[in-house]
């Protein structure tokens, strides 16, 4: 099993990749999403019949199954790496940069989910402000990881 694993290094990467831009996509859109919605009245006929659909689909068709994936595929190059290189790369100063990073991207995932239920049960108290201004923390989270990646950990 370990052989296959390593012999479809690149695969595995290009799998993890593409779960993770289709993952940062819905990190990025859902605040968006909750931004307009808080624009429009919770409980509006707008919220209900357009944003909660949209926000309940991205949420859980595209965002829980990118996450899914993204760990998964990560936790096989994780492996992968190790029987490479040993397991001492995980303590390395820009692999536990990119480990706090998705330790966050994972948190703000969830958040996100249960901001998802507050506003769609009409009980969320944040603004449009607030949506518009925590839009970018992916983003942020993104590019350090994504330059640990690239720069830190060979």
């Amino acid at each position: 099993m370990t052989d296959f694993l390593i012999q479809h290094y690149d695969l595995w990467r290009g799998l993890h990749i593409l779960s993770v831009i289709a993952w940062m996509a819905g990190l990025m859109y859902l605040p968006r999403l909750f931004a307009y919605h808080t624009r429009a009245g919770q409980g509006s006929d707008m919220a209900r019949d357009y944003f909660e659909q949209m926000e309940r689909k991205l949420y859980r068709i595209i965002m829980n199954p990118a996450m899914i994936a993204a760990w998964l595929f990560g936790l096989t190059l994780i492996y992968v790496d190790s029987q490479r290189m040993g397991w001492d790369f995980l303590l390395l100063p820009a692999m536990l940069a990119k480990l706090a990073g998705i330790v966050f991207l994972t948190t703000w995932h969830h958040y996100l989910g249960r901001a998802r239920t507050r506003l769609a049960a009409g009980t969320s108290a944040r603004s449009e402000k607030y949506w518009r201004a925590t839009n970018e923390l992916p983003f942020v989270a993104a590019v350090i990881i994504v330059l640990c990646a690239t720069m830190g950990v060979k």
